[in-house]
This record gives structure tokens, C-alpha cells and sequence, in this order.
């Protein structure tokens, strides 16, 4: 054991892997043994390992100017063109780009901007944000009041009230339908739901609600054809802003350079961080529209600063780098490639359907989900995590990284730059676990 306090963590259980190096989609741990990065480290490492390019165009800024702080008038080129970039990529009109280090800071930042603009629009009571059950926002302390997991809640005393948090629930079919209830129906109750809220709460007083557009960490949760359309639809009525979460979905993991297009999200804001740089460096992005930055503008300008910003904000560095890692994206044309790959993934992961453990099949892009069961018929759960582990480990023993969600829910999130032959690997070595864990089930009577 170290001094370390480990971040997501049992701390019965740390140092479980030393993990010593990585090339392309693999990693090696300290013994040496080869493992197919399955989750992209945490949903971010897009490029996979040691891509010379990205390294190269580090270093190159690092002599150049290792670091600048953007407070006070002062900027330099890298976060000008990186700005200029991403204002161009966003499906936000007109859009307006703050920089940070972590998807949870730049769902903060967009916390404090929509109380400055509340101020600045004349409308001070409009600060509550809605929010949905089994999504991930972050866990700072108001990113993860937004969230809907209870790991990220509990003991932690969270300010939901003082926040304005409202929660409304998740977009997942196969947990929340009512017995009989089709997917429209389903979406329909949701967008009703949501209307019920709004007026319960006063729609004067509402925001934004906060959504990405597939669930990650609640679970690679994908929402039903035709729910963002009818939730936007909700919200629209009401003058509420939607704001997306992008920090797993951008940058080409659905197939299309951010979610919100693929899922058809009509966003006012909007939070990057992880493939923005391939994780290769921290960097977060806090993108708004036009009015909201010119709104917030004139009161700033009247106090003499905009009181908001980090040491780190536009940090060259991670500029730099995240200017690079778009430009593969781009020339290399990795957001196409995702989507065609995923159409194979998704096809493959199907296979899984049929095997007693499997419950339901979740795929969109390169970003899909097994849901484990102990009865397909009734979609009886197991209960705590314990075969959600046990299915973890034996796939890491089997040399591939997958992860357990909350539900028992195994999660993939592979490198953009995978290939058929990667995507057979993953299905291979997920076959196995999932038969060593059906032997475990079986021997400890959990099935029913």
C-alpha cells in the first residue's frame, strides 16, 4: 500500500493492477501481460497508446511555452485556434468556448454561467436544473449533485436543494417500462413526467436540464427512438434550455462528432473533457451559445472582470494537444469509422442475446453494454455487484478490460482506432467470462 487515496474505488481492494505501459488499443501490467483496453482507459483514450503524432506536438509545445495563464487580457495561439475549433465542430449556434482541465469542472463552470446569466437576463430566480436518475455529470460538488448515481451521493451531504437540483427519471426501456408499455408509450410517459415537473417547480423558475445522450457510467443506457425529440419538445414550450453532456459521447464515439447529432439534441450549452485530447492531458470545454455569452458579457464588463476561471484554464499544453487529436480525427476520418465499426460491434455483441446471463443488449457506436441477469424471463436482477465483479475479472483474466455498472451492467467503450480483428478479440475473451460467470452463478445458486 502508498500514501495514495484512490479516486472510484473500493479502498479494501486498491492496487489490483499496476498497469506499466500501453500500446495502440493494449495495455501491460507490471508482469508484462497484454490486456485489449476494452474501456478506452475511462471512456477517453480514443487514439489509443503512444501515438507519435499527439507526443510529438506535446513536446513541441512544451519547449515552445510550457505554460500561460489566460486571466487579465492574456491568451496564446494554441487556445485560440483550439477555441476556434471547437466553436466550428458544435452543433450550438453561434458558440462560445470556456476551457478547463475535467469534464466535471466544465459541468460547473456551466452551473455558475447559467446563475450569472439568470442575473443578467433579468430572471434571477431561473437557476434550478433538472437532472436524470443514472446519469453522470461529475463529481465535484455540483456535478455530482447533477449526477443520479448513489455512490456519488451517499455520505457526502450534497447541497441538492441549494443547487435547485430537480431529478426526473432515466431514458432506460428495458428497466423502467411499465408492464405492456411500448417505447412510444414509454417515451410519451417521460415527456409527460417532465411536464408535471415543470409545472410543479414553475417553469420560471427552470434553467436547463442536463442530459447526455447516452447514459454512461449509469450504464451505456441508449433512449428509445423519438425521446429527445418529445423531450425537447417539453422543454422548448417551457423557454428551458437543454444542456449536453458530451464528455463520453463527443468526439466520435457514437459515430458522428458529437451525440447530439446522432440523436437529434438541439443544445444551448454543452460539457467536453476526455477523447478532446485522447486523455493524453487533462482538458475540458464549457461551450455556450452566442446570447449567453453576449448577456453574461455586459455585467462583466460593468464589474471589470469576469470572476470565474482556473490556473490551468486554456493551459497550452493540453491546447495543443487536443488541436492535434481533432486534426486525426478529422484527416483520418475516425467519426465514420466508429460508425461503420459499430454496426459491426453492435451485430457482434448481439451474439450475446441468447446466453442465460444476458438480459438485454445495448450498442450505439463504439459504446455498448450487457446487462447480467439472474432470470431472462422476469428480468430479475442479482443483487449488490458481486457477478458484475466476478464477470470483470474474469474477462481481465482472459486479457481484456471491461467494466461493471451499477444493475450488473458490463460496459464497452473501446479505441476509436480498433479494427474487425479487435472487435473479434473483445467478443472472444467476453465469451469466456461470461461463461466462467455463468459457472459461478450456478455453483453459488444466484440464478432463479
Amino acid at each position: 500500500m502508498t500514501a495514495m487515496i484512490y479516486p472510484t474505488t473500493n479502498p479494501a481492494a486498491t492496487e489490483v493492477m499496476v498497469v506499466s505501459r500501453g500500446e495502440g488499443p493494449y495495455i501491460y501490467d507490471q508482469a508484462g501481460k497484454q490486456y485489449l483496453e476494452g474501456m478506452a482507459g475511462l471512456w477517453c483514450t480514443s487514439l489509443g497508446y503512444g501515438n507519435q503524432e499527439i507526443i510529438e506536438a506535446a513536446t513541441r509545445q512544451m519547449e515552445q511555452l510550457s505554460f500561460s495563464h489566460m486571466f487579465s487580457g492574456k491568451t496564446h495561439p494554441s487556445a485560440i485556434e483550439l477555441a476556434d475549433k471547437l466553436a466550428a465542430m458544435s452543433p450550438i449556434e453561434d458558440a462560445r468556448v470556456f476551457l478547463g482541465a475535467s469534464g466535471s469542472d466544465a459541468n460547473d463552470t456551466l452551473v455558475k454561467l447559467i446563475r450569472y446569466y439568470a442575473v443578467a437576463s433579468g430572471q434571477p430566480e431561473r437557476v434550478k436544473i433538472i437532472a436524470r436518475d443514472k446519469g453522470y455529470h461529475g463529481v465535484s460538488l455540483a456535478s455530482a449533485a447533477l449526477t443520479g448515481l448513489p455512490a456519488n451521493h451517499t455520505h457526502f451531504q450534497l447541497p441538492f436543494d441549494a443547487l435547485g437540483v430537480l431529478r426526473t427519471g432515466a431514458p432506460h426501456y428495458y428497466r423502467c417500462a411499465e408492464p405492456g408499455e411500448t417505447e412510444a408509450d414509454f417515451v410519451a410517459r417521460r415527456a409527460r413526467e417532465l411536464e408535471t415537473l415543470i409545472l410543479a417547480e414553475g417553469p420560471e423558475t427552470i434553467a436547463a436540464m442536463i442530459a447526455e445522450p447516452v447514459n454512461g457510467a449509469g450504464g451505456v443506457i441508449i433512449p428509445p427512438e423519438g425521446y429527445f425529440e418529445a423531450i425537447q419538445g417539453v422543454l422548448d414550450k417551457y423557454g428551458i434550455m437543454l444542456w449536453d453532456d458530451e464528455v463520453i459521447c463527443g468526439f466520435g464515439r457514437l459515430g458522428t462528432a458529437f451525440g447530439a447529432e446522432k440523436l437529434n439534441m438541439k443544445p444551448k450549452m454543452m460539457a467536453c473533457a476526455k477523447a478532446l485530447t485522447s486523455a493524453y492531458v487533462p482538458l475540458s470545454a464549457a461551450i455556450v451559445a452566442g446570447d449567453i455569452a453576449d448577456a453574461i458579457a455586459g455585467p462583466a464588463s460593468d464589474m471589470g472582470v469576469f470572476g470565474h476561471g482556473y490556473t490551468y484554464s486554456g493551459h497550452p499544453l493540453g491546447c495543443a494537444v487536443a488541436s492535434k487529436v481533432l486534426d486525426i480525427y478529422v484527416r483520418d476520418r475516425l467519426f465514420e469509422h466508429a460508425a461503420t465499426l459499430g454496426v459491426y460491434m453492435a451485430k457482434r455483441l448481439s451474439e450475446f442475446a441468447d446466453h442465460p446471463l444476458v438480459g438485454e443488449v445495448s450498442a450505439m457506436g463504439l459504446l455498448g453494454a450487457l446487462e447480467l441477469v439472474a432470470n431472462k424471463t422476469t428480468k430479475q436482477p442479482f443483487e449488490g455487484m458481486k457477478v458484475a465483479q466476478f464477470c470483470a475479472k474474469a474477462a481481465e483474466d482472459n486479457g481484456l478490460i471491461i467494466r461493471p455498472l451499477g444493475g450488473n451492467r458490463m460496459a464497452l467503450c473501446p479505441p476509436l482506432i480498433i479494427q474487425e480483428v479487435h472487435v473479434d478479440e473483445i467478443m472472444d475473451k467476453l465469451g469466456r467470462a461470461l461463461d466462467s460467470t455463468l459457472d459461478f452463478v450456478t455453483a453459488e445458486g444466484l440464478t432463479v
